[in-house]
């Protein structure tokens, strides 16, 4: 496969603390990279490198002649007053395109991804903007995509979609991602970030648990390395010790070698040196077996009933994963469990002198304006933690914080880092019940196994948002699902919510001429004007556009199931013919929807 970017070398220090140095990594043509690594590793730096956003300290990045590179930041931000429609086209206005293509590809996505084109941005979820980000990306036609957390505030729907379109992707891409399901699902290859390596990065080909597996490798090597060098440092500190005269080239050189190896054994062990997260949140013991009872609770907001007829005990032990589209009332129920809001009908009785722990998922209790150390201490330089005193310093090297770390501002932090210093203040609190608000964004892997088996073994109850699907079938021992118009449905798994995910995605979809249309699109059906420019010949093309686009994408997912079998792909000649065809299908697919677009334009 081509080569689309090449990295030599790279070195990266910020706030002069280094990130990587002497990495090398290619992006290839049909590329699937999963990026992974704790937080303040260099993940986003790294992307923002490949797409040009930053400049490394040294070494060097080659791009194809001609390269489209789209780009998809952590946060999606767009002006409130824009409508979808605009936001597509302007960016696909914006691109190397010619307008007829730019304006068939913005028909095609809203028509696929399911935008009603005239919404307003401030009406959208954080999840639909986060759609709305992809989307404008991926109309550009892009030859490589550079995604940092796309999971972020996506419900698990969204989640299911961007997997399909990550699948089928005819352009190579690179994702910042801690959902390791995803990561299982579509990566081909992964590259860890992280200072236990000496260039400060690993790269694993294969999906997550092939990763897993050759990392596991790797550092019993350092492992076997760090004794060997421990036990021949010892016979050369044992042969300094005698007293050698440093008077002959010989012996000097032995000192210095002993020297090199003392430092060479530093650095080994400095690498191995684990730095976990430790979370344990703290229970008040409660005896009482009641502790939150629902009874025919009602929520509405507007015109829109998000709860209806609820009814349901928390007790000790329970976790409760609560699921459903982005605004069907999750936060909603969660806000009602905190009492922060109140029920419009029925009632929610709290055991006495209930102590409820909130992890708000705007992360409301952050004042950016604060230093960490004032956050996390109140001012004061110690805090308590069951009872006991616990330097400020020492509490925040707990979540992986450095004690230079203390004197800046949350504002300064990374996202990863803000919700790392929100579980460390909410862990100081004693709780009966833990309601937990999208926990894992921006968590990294190891923080998030770290939060996991705290949650485990955490004896009071758990009420949690959240779509990281491996998360929450580690946590949770039942499933609430939610449908935004009142009604909910109990769930044993996750397995059993996709499938029902599934079942409806298939209900919902329109009848095609072909049984074997793309599962990542739709038919878009548009009303004919009763006054037409056509001429004969034309109306006929326009009457079977349809049953063309749905045959084109048949063919196209044909091409992409023969590019994923893993004959082909182990394959390098039969790799590049495949991805030769699924351009070609894409293309086919791209030309219909700008012939389509161009005969549209000439009914009025």
């Amino acid at each position: 496969m081509s080569i689309l970017i090449s990295c030599q070398n790279l070195s990266k220090s910020y706030h002069g603390r280094l990130l990587f140095q002497s990495l090398s990594v290619s992006v290839n043509a049909g590329e699937r990279l999963g990026i992974i690594g704790p937080n303040g590793a260099g993940k986003s730096t790294f992307l923002r490198l490949l797409a040009e956003r930053e400049e490394a300290d040294s070494g060097l990045i080659t791009r194809q002649r001609g390269l489209r590179v789209a780009y998809i930041e952590q946060t999606a931000e767009f002006p409130a007053d824009e409508t979808v429609g605009s936001i597509i086209a302007l960016a696909a206005k914006n691109s190397t395109l010619s307008p007829d293509e730019a304006t068939a590809r913005t028909v095609k996505l809203q028509g696929q991804l399911g935008f009603d084109p005239s919404a307003k941005v401030s009406s959208l979820s954080g999840g639909w903007k986060k759609r709305l980000s992809i989307a404008a990306a991926m109309v550009q036609a892009p030859d490589v995509m550079l995604l940092d957390e796309p999971t972020n505030h996506l419900d698990l729907e969204g989640i299911l979609w961007l997997e399909r379109v990550l699948k089928s992707a005819p352009f190579a891409w690179a994702m910042v991602s801690h959902d390791r399901y995803l990561l299982e699902r579509v990566a081909s290859r992964i590259l860890e970030l992280a200072p236990i390596y000496p260039t400060g990065a690993f790269v694993s080909d294969g999906n997550y648990a092939s990763f897993l597996t050759k990392r596991a490798e790797y550092l019993e090597r350092e492992q076997r390395l760090s004794e060997t060098l421990a036990n021949k440092a010892r016979r050369e500190v044992a042969w300094l010790r005698r007293g050698a005269q440093a008077r002959t080239t010989k012996a000097q050189y032995r000192i210095d070698e002993a020297n090199k190896l003392l430092q060479d054994l530093d650095s080994v062990r400095g690498r191995l040196v684990n730095r976990e997260t430790r979370i344990d949140f703290s229970a008040t013991g409660r005896k009482t077996k009641r502790l939150l009872e629902l009874t025919k609770v009602a929520r509405r907001i507007g015109d829109r009933t998000l709860v209806d007829d609820l009814s349901f005990v928390v007790m000790p032990g329970m976790s409760i994963g609560l699921m459903g589209a982005n605004g069907t009332g999750k936060t909603t129920l969660l806000k009602l469990l905190a009492g922060e809001s109140k029920p419009d009908s029925g009632t929610i009785t709290f055991a006495d002198n209930l102590k409820v722990v909130y992890f708000d998922q705007e992360r409301s209790q952050l004042d950016p304006s604060v230093k960490l150390s004032d956050f996390l201490g109140d001012g004061s330089d110690s805090v308590v933690f069951r009872g006991r005193s616990v330097h400020l310093a020492s509490w925040a090297r707990r979540f992986q914080f450095r004690p230079e770390q203390l004197q800046l501002r949350i504002e300064d932090l990374s996202g990863g880092e803000k919700a790392r210093a929100l579980v460390a203040k909410l862990m100081l609190a004693p709780a009966d019940v833990l309601l937990l608000d999208e926990p894992t964004n921006d968590l990294d892997i190891p923080t998030l196994e770290a939060l996991e088996e705290s949650l485990q073994d955490f004896p009071g109850a758990i009420v949690l948002v959240s779509h990281d699907r491996y998360f929450l079938g580690q946590i949770t021992n039942m499933l609430i699902g939610l449908d935004g118009t009142g009604k909910v449905g109990l769930f044993a798994d996750i397995e059993q919510w996709e499938d029902t995910l599934k079942q409806s995605r298939s209900a919902d979809k329109p009848d095609s001429n072909s049984d074997n249309s793309n599962a990542g699109s739709k038919s878009v059906s548009r009303p004919k004007s009763t006054t037409k420019r056509l001429s004969y010949i034309e109306q006929r093309e326009y009457d079977g556009m349809e049953a063309a686009i749905a045959d084109a994408e048949a063919a196209l997912e044909t091409a992409q199931t023969h590019a994923e079998d893993p004959a082909v792909v182990t394959s390098a000649i039969k790799s590049g013919e495949a991805f030769a065809e699924l351009e070609k299908a894409q293309s086919k697919v791209d030309q219909l929807y700008a012939r389509w677009a161009e005969l549209e334009s000439k009914l009025t």
